[in-house]
């Protein structure tokens, strides 16, 4: 039986995350926070938050690791959809209605999939 330590830090790193429409950096979540905690403890909740499979990682165009909530991984583990990364306003956001597609030669065999589409968002093109 895993035992998970539940702390201040960890409960609002995950409901932050939660509420957010958008995939969250690691400053982005450390300044929401307000000095609740320093930056080393906020990668410590973030990797633990991944390897227990409430959140997932995006690297966005640029490079930026964002965080998700996970949605539908209570049977599998699985993040294949895409996401979408604005260049205006570096919002990154899943498209869980999106499955991407794709066809390898023999003998690869994928682990991971990372699909990261980028262009203007909703909001960014009514401008």
């Amino acid at each position: 039986m895993k035992i998970t330590r539940n702390t201040i830090a960890k409960t609002e790193i995950k409901k932050l995350i939660s509420n957010s429409e958008v995939a969250l950096s690691h400053a982005e979540i450390q300044h929401e926070l307000n000095d609740l905690c320093d930056r080393v403890t906020i990668y410590r909740v973030l990797d633990r938050l991944v390897d227990e499979g409430s959140i997932h990682r995006i690297v966005n165009v640029d490079g930026v690791i964002k965080y998700a909530e996970c949605h539908d991984c209570e049977t599998q583990h699985h993040h294949n959809h895409l996401h979408f990364s604005c260049e205006k306003c570096k919002s990154v956001t899943c498209l869980e209605d999106v499955i991407p597609s794709f066809k390898l030669p023999n003998k690869y065999q994928v682990k991971e999939v990372n699909f990261t589409l980028s262009g203007l968002c909703p909001k960014c093109s009514e401008v």
